[in-house]
């Protein structure tokens, strides 16, 4: 089968050339086939191949089976479960219509996504969920894991008859402390539209009825984030982790409060390196009190034999 010489100055650029054919030179016809595994375009009717070593615009992998295509396949946005529709649902811009257009269909979009109050009250839950978590600086991946365990809390009718937003906050809380980024009851009420007890009612709750095991946080994972806030830098993080890890092995960290230990850590470890923080300094960063601060300090420092000048 002959392939048809260009004509001199005829399609300077090979993507020019593609653009601009549209139907056979030979018959005439606008059955075009692109064939991308040999590269060529040619005539459906005639047979004629009309333009060589085309450029495959499609995807950059390739698929050697059935399955493989079909796993590859790409079907638009990933999932998220922190959209009540998980994103499956096709979203109207106002942008889409024009005048008194674009107002009806976002209307209907949302009275046709929003079935019941169920299902509106679940999307202000993961609302409040996204609200918080991006108010405490929190990663996308514990914002879907709290929006999923939110999830499974509404399947087993754990919701109804309690405060939306004291679950909510409960269970940005659980999810902080599965994931090793924890966050102080203080921190979460802060942020949260109601009080410290609701949350803490909450917490329990959930942590019996769905059966979750939480490990105590440890004073350790709080110690990085409250040096940064206190603008202390590397060397008294480790300084500072020294002194947990060496008050863990003589117990002293028993029955103790991991934040209490952290800040009492954190505190003596700036003196020791001459960045001296005042207790009330340490307080307003960690929320705990002056007295716990100090009563840690005195108790480490004592019992570890660290000799702090002030």
């Amino acid at each position: 089968m002959a392939t048809p010489k260009r004509e001199k100055g005829e399609g300077k650029d090979e993507k020019q050339d593609k653009v601009e054919i549209k139907e056979c030179p030979e018959c005439g016809s606008k059955c075009l086939i692109r064939d991308y595994d040999k590269a060529e375009i040619f005539c459906a009717d005639c047979g004629l191949v009309v333009a060589e070593n085309i450029v495959d615009m499609g995807p950059e992998w390739r698929a050697f089976d059935s399955e493989q295509m079909s796993r590859r396949a790409r079907v638009g946005a990933p999932l998220t479960y922190r959209i009540h529709d998980k994103g499956l649902s096709t979203l109207t811009n106002w942008g889409t219509a024009q005048g008194g257009e674009q107002y009806k269909l976002k209307k209907w979009q949302q009275r046709t996504h929003i079935a019941n109050t169920t299902e509106r009250s679940f999307i202000f839950a993961l609302s409040e969920i996204e609200r918080m978590a991006s108010a405490l600086k929190l990663p996308v991946n514990i914002r879907e894991a709290a929006s999923m365990l939110y999830r499974k809390a509404m399947r087993k009718h754990l919701i109804r008859g309690r405060s939306i937003e004291g679950i909510t906050s409960a269970i940005l809380y659980i999810t902080c402390r599965q994931y090793g980024v924890p966050r102080t009851l203080e921190e979460i009420r802060e942020v949260s539209r109601v009080g410290q007890k609701e949350i803490s009612r909450a917490y329990r709750f959930l942590l019996r009825e769905l059966d979750i095991k939480v490990s105590p946080a440890s004073p350790i994972d709080f110690v990085p984030r409250f040096c940064s806030m206190l603008g202390l830098g590397g060397d008294i993080r480790a300084k500072a982790i020294e002194i947990i890890k060496r008050a863990s092995e003589k117990e002293l960290t028993n029955g103790r409060g991991p934040i209490g230990i952290a800040a009492a850590a954190i505190y003596i470890a700036a003196i020791l390196n001459g960045e001296h923080r005042t207790q009330k300094e340490v307080s307003d960063v960690t929320g705990v009190t002056e007295v716990t601060i100090r009563n840690r300090y005195k108790e480490l420092s004592e019992q570890l034999d660290i000799e702090v000048l002030l």
